[in-house]
């Protein structure tokens, strides 16, 4: 899970579909970057985890999800519209730009954790139960040795 710590977040620029942008490379907060599509079964079981973990952790981490849909808000406004997701957001990748680089032939789903100085710290491949116990720890536990090793 931590075979590519250290690699950086990189400068990518993403939409909502309100067309309010977010630049990867601006944040200074440590975030779990989500990479996920609708058309994917263990994307879609996940997302209500993603969420609970994003309130579970709120003010220490930001849980970006990052759709994959080549057809953006079309397919992810109504997905996001018929659940009732308290934390996470609908930015769009349509063009696959973080899966190229971060995802192992395309697969999804691919989350990674960064730290306040945009490292990568932990990476799981595949479908995660997020909001476990042995997740939130996990998750706190990589936030707590970033920022002792960053010096925070």
């Amino acid at each position: 899970m931590r075979a590519f710590a250290g690699t950086e977040l990189p400068p990518l620029t993403f939409n909502d579909p309100e067309g309010n942008t977010l630049n990867l490379g601006e944040l200074d907060s440590p975030v779990l970057v989500n990479l996920w599509a609708t058309w994917c079964a263990p994307c879609v079981i996940e997302m209500p985890a993603l969420d609970n973990l994003a309130g579970e952790l709120e003010g220490d981490l930001k849980v970006l999800t990052i759709s994959q849909d080549v057809r953006g808000a079309e397919v992810v406004q109504p997905f996001f519209a018929a659940r009732d997701f308290q934390y996470l957001e609908q930015w769009l990748d349509p063009e696959n730009e973080l899966a190229l680089a971060f995802s192992d032939g395309g697969l999804l789903p691919v989350t990674i954790l960064f730290d306040a100085e945009g490292k990568e710290i932990l990476r799981v491949a595949g479908g995660y139960e997020w909001d476990s116990e042995e997740a939130i720890a996990r998750v706190s536990e990589a936030l707590v040795e970033a920022e002792g090793v960053g010096g925070a």
